[in-house]
């Protein structure tokens, strides 16, 4: 695979001050734009504004530069340079460096299991699917943050094409394995490999729920989970599976690599919560990567309106 140098990203100067002329043009609403195909050089078209104040409407003063918040994004450097890819190295500043050579076309996406229309998905279908632009926060259980400008789709456009079965409740998530290009594989053999997630249909159906294969106008690049991967805003980031190679629909919850590696610690659901602590990392507050000191932490990650219907009388407590 061809390294990305610096110089061929888009610059955040020319990327920001291109995405408020579109706005001005009324091109882009707020945070959230519509792009015809992945690149970006693509053209783009207007599309609602997905905020936590009103999902699916275009608030009355966007921000086009920030999340719904009003908080700016994270730098390209911060977000493609402080990783956890554990099949590469537990140090996050290595990653992108040990990821470097990954292999990424050819690809494909098998997806099976309780179907109608099993597909294999190579990456040219994948990038046949329209593509969104979505500036969300991003929260790891380690108590750290951003705010990342990424480019996907829904993952219910991908789910309608293979025609989820009724009895389907949980969709299954499986990360490529590959040792000879993940020397973190060797290295962390007390992981039980492949990387494994899941979710239950009604949050993978859910509008905020992304297949992501790009950021800050480019493909993703190794390290942040190249060439697809998911993001589920209101959960911590372990939720958010990277280098995706299958998605399977299954009746029973799938068991993730962290259940099994520490069932006391990761829990199925892993909604951010500040009321409820990990173990070994306090919750109420986080260290938004780019800033001095920490900021309050929010329900579901700032998302609540969202979601929080998803989880009607359950004990929000059982986090991990």
């Amino acid at each position: 695979m061809k390294k990305i140098l610096p110089s061929e990203i888009t610059p955040e100067n020319i990327y920001l001050s291109r995405r408020d002329f579109l706005k001005s043009m009324g091109i882009v609403t707020a945070s959230a734009a519509v792009l015809a195909a992945c690149g970006p050089s693509a053209p783009l078209t207007s599309s609602p504004e997905l905020t936590t104040e009103s999902a699916g409407t275009t608030p009355a003063a966007p921000m086009a530069n920030t999340d719904e918040l009003g908080d700016p994004l994270n730098s390209f450097d911060d977000i493609a340079n402080y990783n956890n890819y554990y099949e590469f190295t537990t140090d996050k500043q290595r990653v992108a460096d040990l990821a470097e050579g990954l292999q990424t076309s050819p690809w494909e996406v098998q997806v099976g299991g309780l179907v109608n229309n099993p597909k294999t998905f190579s990456i040219d279908d994948l990038r046949k699917f329209e593509v969104e632009e979505r500036i969300y926060r991003m929260r790891c259980v380690e108590a750290w943050s951003m705010v990342i400008p990424w480019m996907g789709f829904p993952i219910s456009k991908l789910l309608a094409e293979v025609e989820p079965k009724a009895e389907a409740k949980y969709v299954r998530f499986e990360t490529l394995v590959d040792t000879d290009q993940m020397p973190g594989i060797k290295k962390n053999p007390w992981y039980q490999w492949p990387y494994i997630e899941g979710l239950r249909v009604d949050e993978a159906m859910h509008e905020l729920t992304l297949m992501a294969t790009g950021l800050y106008g480019k493909d993703l690049l190794p390290q942040n989970g190249a060439p697809i991967r998911l993001v589920v805003p209101w959960k911590y980031g372990f939720k958010s599976i990277k280098s995706i190679v299958k998605i399977d629909l299954v009746t029973e919850i799938p068991t993730s690599l962290w259940m099994a590696a520490a069932h006391n610690e990761y829990g199925f659901y892993a909604n951010v919560n500040p009321e409820v602590d990990h173990p070994r990392w306090f919750q109420g507050s986080e260290r938004r990567i780019g800033e001095l000191g920490r900021r309050e932490t929010l329900v579901f990650n700032g998302y609540k309106k969202e979601v929080a219907h998803l989880y009607k009388g359950m004990d929000l407590a059982v986090n991990f």
